[in-house]
């Protein structure tokens, strides 16, 4: 193999290395994940806001509850008591007493009971319904987890394998003609080479001017000229 040859192989396998390792991190399901998960974050953020309204209202529903319970285990008890009574007509009075005051206070306590629910209920709607449009992001947010691990496996996988490739065929270009390749990769990247195409140097997509160009392809076989803007060795 000539050394312009060996030069194309190397430039190629730098191609397809760059090509996989773009692919690699410009995913359209990373893309994707990315906004789902900005999304997810707004809809997090409505749900936080929904359920501060709601926790105020729904602590005091449950603490009139408690309330309402107590006192309807007291009414219960002192029925139980009057019923089975012998005490006084004193005491009994008392009793009777004691327990309609016990059921007016239960009385306020389920109205206001009845009030927190009715405050609560809208609420309530507004954190359910945004944990309803959250679901389904939800769901394919940890589809798009699982498919962009394993795509990005598979790419890094072929990487290794290009890399190894590419080694070989490095090996393959003459060692000073290496260095100048590497060092014209290092500066422009992507690779150290690239094809002169209708007087253009594809690497930088830039003409050569007519000196240039001229001067190109009145070169000796196997000898090289850079591109005057990207660096890069040109080849036909």
């Amino acid at each position: 193999m000539g050394e312009t040859e060996s030069v194309r192989a190397l430039m190629e396998a730098d191609r397809w290395i760059e090509r996989v390792s773009s692919r690699r991190t410009h995913l359209a399901e990373a893309g994707e994940l990315a906004a789902l998960e900005v999304e997810l974050r707004a809809l997090l953020a409505q749900l936080r806001e929904a359920e501060v309204r709601l926790a105020p209202v729904k602590d005091a529903f449950e603490e009139v509850a408690r309330e309402s319970s107590r006192l309807r285990e007291r009414a219960r008890s002192l029925d139980r008591t009057l019923s089975s009574s012998t005490a006084s007509a004193r005491e009994l009075a008392a009793l009777q007493g004691e327990l309609a005051n016990v059921r007016t206070r239960l009385a306020e306590s389920e109205d206001r009971e009845l009030e927190l629910l009715i405050a609560a209920e809208p609420l309530q709607d507004e954190v359910d319904s945004v944990k309803r449009r959250a679901q389904p992001g939800v769901e394919r947010r940890s589809e798009l987890i699982d498919v962009v691990a394993q795509l990005q496996a598979s790419l890094e996988d072929e990487l290794i394998a290009l890399r190894i490739a590419r080694s070989a065929k490095a090996a393959d270009v003459a060692p000073a003609l290496l260095a100048r390749y590497e060092t014209a990769m290092a500066h422009a990247g992507t690779s150290g080479a690239a094809q002169v195409v209708d007087g253009h140097c594809d690497g930088c997509r830039l003409a050569l001017s007519p000196l240039d160009f001229d001067r190109f392809r009145n070169l000796p076989a196997d000898t090289f000229m850079v591109c005057p803007e990207c660096g890069r060795l040109l080849l036909a």
